[in-house]
């Protein structure tokens, strides 16, 4: 698994062919990419995308998803948008949403 931080998310996705669906064989297969927005005063916020590099699939974020946040500092936000991602990671190898 490929782990960004901090930088603005690449697009990773096949905008001009169609790829079939495909499922991950490791954490290899994803891009993980983390970031942080918001302030001392409202709090910090995670910032989260995860792409399976298979087939370019978006898993996070999608239509409803919850904010990661808010937290005390810069650090934990990060920390608590890469433990997400992962944990969504290890979701998809287990039961692939295809």
């Amino acid at each position: 698994m490929e782990h960004v931080v901090g930088k603005r998310p690449k697009v990773v996705l096949f905008p001009t062919k169609t790829v079939a669906p495909a499922r991950a064989i490791s954490e290899a297969d994803f891009f993980i990419y983390t970031s942080t927005h918001g302030h001392a005063r409202a709090g910090f916020y995670g910032k989260l995308k995860v792409v399976r590099k298979t087939d370019g699939k978006l898993l996070f974020p999608f239509d409803g998803a919850e904010q990661i946040g808010p937290f005390a500092s810069k650090d934990e936000a990060l920390h608590a948008a890469q433990r997400r991602g992962e944990a969504i990671v290890s979701a998809d190898l287990r039961n692939p949403e295809l």
